[in-house]
């Protein structure tokens, strides 16, 4: 995974938050960065947070176990916790 793969992810992460963690575009972006993904530690736990963002709690767990992730707290809350993980990264 290259650092603009993160890059990309951030930056639509960020305008998702910006757009009050719904459903819609920005949602749509994240995902499709995250699919394009699948297996990578990072992304996985960002396709947890879009399913969980989407109230599929079941999709959402898959996700954070194939991360080696759980839920914190607030979407706002896991956002900033993993973009601390992300930036670092």
């Amino acid at each position: 995974m290259s650092n603009s793969d993160l890059s990309r992810l951030i930056d639509a992460f960020d305008q998702l938050a910006a757009a009050g963690f719904t459903m819609g575009t920005e949602w749509e972006a994240v995902h499709n960065i995250c699919q394009a993904h699948e297996g990578e530690k990072p992304f996985d736990w960002g396709h947890a947070l879009c399913h969980r963002i989407e109230g599929d709690d079941w999709n959402a767990d898959y996700w954070y176990r194939r991360a080696g992730q759980k839920r914190v707290g607030s979407l706002a809350e896991e956002w900033a916790v993993m973009k601390t993980e992300l930036t670092v990264a």
